[in-house]
């Protein structure tokens, strides 16, 4: 399958570990009518991904306010999920999914199949299920949470945005 921006989000149903530690399915249509932040990363219990995940729990907030949800996903188990969330990683504001399947990983175009982890994608799904934007970087590299915020604020202005834009600035207008 070849994902391409513009088109539509594939919609996924599987597992995850709520904020509060429950088990629960969680799909991608459930957040019809909002943002959706989804991200995945290598491995439960690794180096970079708890800086990572961490970092999408301290920017929740802005993330909550600017009308988006954020899902984790990588290809463990939920029971890793949550014993990493009890035994290190600490509670997280958002839902951790479960891709032990590895099919919302390849769908997402992120899994390396040889290794049979995901990259680090990032995803943002608008609200109504159109993919907006899609960052890879390779397993060693931290994403910037930060750059996440900008580029949704950006993508939700619904106008063009300079290089460098940052949100209150002013726009190029519509297109």
């Amino acid at each position: 399958m070849s994902l391409q921006v513009g088109s539509p989000a594939p919609e996924f149903r599987a597992q995850a570990v709520t904020p509060n530690g429950e088990f629960k399915d969680v799909k991608l249509s459930d957040y019809r009518s909002k943002w959706v932040v989804l991200f995945f990363y290598p491995l439960d219990f690794t180096f970079v991904c708890p800086t990572e995940i961490k970092s999408f729990g301290e920017h929740y907030k802005v993330f909550k306010d600017s009308n988006a949800e954020v899902i984790g996903a990588s290809i463990d188990s939920v029971y890793c999920h949550l014993a990493w969330i009890n035994n290190g990683l600490g509670k997280l504001p958002f839902p951790l999914l479960s891709d032990i399947t590895k099919t919302i990983s390849r769908d997402y175009g992120v899994l390396i199949e040889e290794k049979g982890i995901a990259l680090r994608g990032t995803f943002i799904i608008d609200p109504d299920g159109k993919l907006r934007s899609a960052v890879v970087n390779d397993t060693g590299i931290g994403r910037n949470i930060d750059e996440t915020v900008r580029t949704l604020k950006a993508l939700q202005t619904g106008e063009l945005t300079p290089c460098g834009w940052n949100p209150g600035q002013k726009t190029l207008g519509k297109a």
